[in-house]
């Protein structure tokens, strides 16, 4: 009998080893357009924030069913399903650790179960529908009185009626990622109202994002403040595109023009050839300095070499961040450096006011 027993014991304890302990999140993906269209399914973890690691997996038409199955099983994540053919509706669900989420119907009257906060994302975007459905229409005959008359004042509506939801909802993960979606000041008036409960939870990389932008936002004003012309530029040192330090202040003695910009930038690029044309005709009088911001390396070397860049280059990576030192509030922006390593002129965006100053100061 005890050998029985201990037989057994013996055999659940080996049924129990057996059963699987991966706790990755999944979502079984049953979707009308499957059938007929090729689907994009894109994913991020919530620490990614800037979406840089988003990964891509294309269905091709015919498949019935899909699991998505996430990287890790310590990570919350978002994941989004669109068609090809109709970019504007997407599926949207965040994943947590051990989440096993149904998503069917279609792209654009989909149902999730299986977790309360992906849930919680399909009825805002029901909610959301009506102002999206109006400021899709727009889009055909869109004029710039449109866009600031009628799709704007539909847009705030629309963050208005999410807000509301936050207001009332201090409590719910689901306010958190409301606020990581909407625009305007609504993050100054609601983030400190949500209970440490939701900024400590699973979603708790976008309230150290949110935490982390607050200091930034304070060191920002500061240094704006000592950002004018007529002031000193703050010194820094990066590694230029051969990996060799570089200090600002080792180019005194000659006017430097401080460019930030970056490959994502449209502006930026098409300001190339002018750039590449006062160079040419200034460069005994002037260097520029080529600030890369928000690039990977390989983007930042591939555009250089791409748009063959001839002056001198480096690469913010943050440690120090020359941007932030800099107070840089858009891209490019061009900041010329006298001789004696004083701010000489600032000019945001891609204008006419910077080429005409080169002009004016050299002539």
């Amino acid at each position: 009998m005890k050998k029985t027993v201990f037989t057994l014991l013996a055999g659940a304890a080996l049924l129990t080893a057996c059963q699987p302990t991966d706790k990755r999140a999944r979502m079984d993906i049953t979707l009308t357009e499957m059938q007929s269209d090729t689907l994009v399914i894109g994913s991020h973890a919530f620490s990614d924030l800037n979406n840089e690691k988003m990964k891509r997996d294309t269905l091709l038409p015919g498949q019935t069913t899909y699991t998505f199955v996430a990287e890790t099983d310590s990570l919350p994540y978002q994941v989004f399903i669109a068609s090809t053919k109709e970019m504007n509706r997407t599926v949207v669900a965040a994943l947590l650790p051990g989440d096993r989420v149904t998503v069917t119907g279609s792209i654009k009257d989909y149902r999730v179960t299986g977790s309360e906060l992906s849930e919680g994302i399909r009825q805002m975007q029901i909610i959301s529908e009506p102002y999206r459905a109006k400021m899709d229409s727009l889009v055909p005959t869109m004029t710039r009185e449109i866009y600031r008359n009628v799709y704007i004042p539909l847009w705030n509506q629309m963050d208005s009626v999410k807000a509301d939801y936050v207001r009332q909802h201090p409590d719910d993960d689901l306010s958190l990622y409301i606020l990581n979606d909407i625009r305007g000041d609504y993050f100054k008036e609601l983030y400190p109202t949500l209970s440490d409960k939701v900024k400590n939870g699973p979603l708790a990389p976008i309230a150290q994002a949110f935490e982390e932008g607050m200091k930034r936002a304070k060191i920002f004003e500061e240094n704006k403040k000592n950002i004018v012309e007529g002031t000193m530029a703050p010194d820094f040192t990066l590694k230029d595109i051969n990996g060799e330090e570089l200090t600002l202040s080792s180019l005194r003695g000659k006017y430097v023009v401080l460019d930030f910009w970056g490959s994502w930038c449209g502006w930026c690029i098409k300001g190339i050839p002018d750039m590449k044309k006062y160079y040419e005709k200034y460069k005994g009088k002037m260097e520029i300095l080529g600030i890369d911001c928000r690039d990977t390396e390989e983007k930042w070397k591939a555009a250089v070499a791409k748009y063959e860049l001839p002056w001198l280059h480096v690469r913010n990576e943050e440690t120090p961040d020359v941007s932030l030192l800099y107070a840089v509030q858009g891209y490019p922006t061009k900041i010329v450096i006298d001789p004696e390593g004083k701010i000489a002129k600032i000019v945001v965006g891609e204008s006419p006011a910077f080429y005409e100053y080169l002009d004016e100061l050299f002539n």
